[in-house]
């Protein structure tokens, strides 16, 4: 007779925690699961699931526009309600389904915040509940910045059950979460801004990705306003008004914030047994999910890893087959793949091609015609030199661990006219922008943080050098020295 009522307890009823708890009863052992609210967690009840189905609503607004050119006559109007009321009737059958899992595997299901009081102990709901082995799921919690007015702002959870569509919004932040929201909310009819801290959207994604989504977002006229952030937010009856970090203003009727997510490990008790945790909350595991507390695990978005529901399904099986069907399993994080449900949607699995070439000595890179959507026959190949590395952008100087890391810097100083011109030939050509929002991004996000951040770290350069073209002396003295380095 075990001197515990379970061999495994798992706090969280996400898809990791799920799949976790329902491998283990399956394979015989005593399991248990605890959660707060209702079964299904955040892919669930509050992230891929529902608004994958606003997704869907939105995208009918792209086939009414095409159905004109075969003929089809007609005068289509959105009913949001409608949308939100059948959404939430699919999720309560999707939690409803998760729930029966668990009952069909044996798995009892205890209601209500899960504490730990011990590193056997899990109280909730008053009463005390004891395992052998603990797994923690509880996922994480969409993060807002502390700033005046942030209470008038939603997040994505708040997004997803809205009243009523606003005519105008914002959203603040570049990943995910920003870009999909902003195209649902676009096509559903609503005057989208995105603000962002970055040059562009989807930071970590490669390059040509980026520029090729920012430029179809700005086609579906969500206007994208980049290097800037909210500062505050003010209430004004019926509308809010947002001061940008540039100095300028923004008026809107909803704002949104898509800035990350912190995992959901406050008032776990977790402080009280020895589990560690990182600077940003979430819990340290080593290659087996395993905590600090031996018989303690943690899976999904709480340990901070790949933030993605197939990686949390994949660790909660590999802890129950590791501990329950004696077949030890630890997760492969190499190649993963992740689909980012934008308009339109973008998948990628594998190196970028920076990180291919931070780890590789040669790279064949193909090269791709994001007009036609076709592969090119032909590759760029990329040689690495150990011996030199060379850094370029506007910021690459600004924070001292890089310039301290720098033999040589150099700061080419280049007038407004000139960088102007640079900016409005760019966009307009390969990002296919208008001049207007060019003119209007340069005059009131791009120069203004030019001054502010990029020209004062003009100090730090071991060369100045004046207008770069291929007749000037400053272009021909930047030549020489990076052939002297090379060599």
């Amino acid at each position: 007779m075990s001197k515990y009522d379970y061999d495994m307890i798992t706090i969280g009823a996400g898809s990791g925690g799920v799949r976790a708890a329902r491998l283990a009863g399956g394979y015989g052992a005593r399991s248990a699961i605890v959660e707060a609210e209702r079964v299904g967690g955040t892919c669930v009840l509050r992230g891929c699931i529902p608004k994958k189905l606003l997704i869907y609503g939105a995208h009918y607004a792209d086939h009414f526009e095409d159905a004109k050119n075969y003929g089809w006559i007609s005068d289509p109007r959105h009913d949001w309600p409608t949308l939100v009321d059948n959404k939430n009737t699919e999720l309560d059958r999707l939690s409803g389904i998760y729930s029966n899992i668990l009952s069909n595997n044996d798995v009892d299901l205890h209601e209500g915040r899960g504490v730990l009081a011990d590193e056997h102990t899990v109280e909730v709901a008053g009463k005390t509940i004891t395992s052998e082995n603990i797994l923690i799921a509880v996922g994480g919690w969409p993060s807002m910045p502390d700033i005046p007015g942030i209470e008038h702002a939603i997040s994505s959870n708040e997004a997803l059950e809205l009243s009523t569509l606003p005519k105008r919004m914002v959203i603040v932040g570049g990943g995910y979460i920003a870009v999909e929201f902003a195209g649902i909310f676009a096509g559903l009819g609503v005057e989208v801004t995105n603000i962002l801290r970055a040059d562009t959207v989807l930071r970590g994604f490669d390059e040509d990705i980026r520029l090729s989504l920012d430029k179809e977002m700005n086609n579906r006229g969500i206007n994208i306003v980049s290097n800037s952030m909210v500062h505050s937010i003010a209430d004004e009856g019926a509308k809010f008004n947002l001061g940008l970090e540039n100095g300028e203003s923004l008026e809107t009727d909803l704002i949104m914030y898509a800035t990350g997510r912190y995992p959901n490990t406050a008032d776990l008790g977790l402080e009280n047994i020895g589990v560690q945790l990182k600077e940003n909350g979430s819990i340290k595991v080593d290659e087996w999910n395993r905590t600090t507390v031996p018989n303690i695990y943690a899976v999904g978005d709480v340990t901070d890893r790949i933030q993605l529901t197939p990686v949390a399904i994949q660790e909660g099986t590999a802890v129950s087959e590791t501990l329950f069907n004696n077949n030890p399993i630890q997760v492969d994080y190499g190649n993963v793949p992740t689909a980012v449900f934008s308009n339109p949607p973008i998948g990628t699995v594998g190196l970028t091609e920076a990180e291919a070439q931070e780890k590789f000595d040669r790279v064949d890179i193909p090269l791709y015609n994001y007009k036609t959507h076709t592969r090119k026959n032909k590759f760029q190949t990329i040689d690495k030199r150990d011996n030199i590395i060379l850094l370029e952008g506007i910021f690459s100087i600004y924070k001292q661990n890089i310039r301290d890391m720098s033999d040589l810097n150099i700061f080419i100083d280049i007038s407004n006219k000139t960088r102007k011109e640079r900016r409005m030939k760019r966009d307009s050509q390969k990002r296919d922008r208008t001049l207007e929002s060019i003119e209007h991004q340069y005059t009131t996000t791009v120069e203004p943080m030019y001054r502010k951040y990029v020209e004062p770290t003009k100090k730090y350069s071991s060369f100045i050098i004046k207008e770069i073209s291929k007749s000037d002396k400053g272009y021909i003295k930047l030549l020489e020295i990076i052939s002297t380095l090379i060599k």
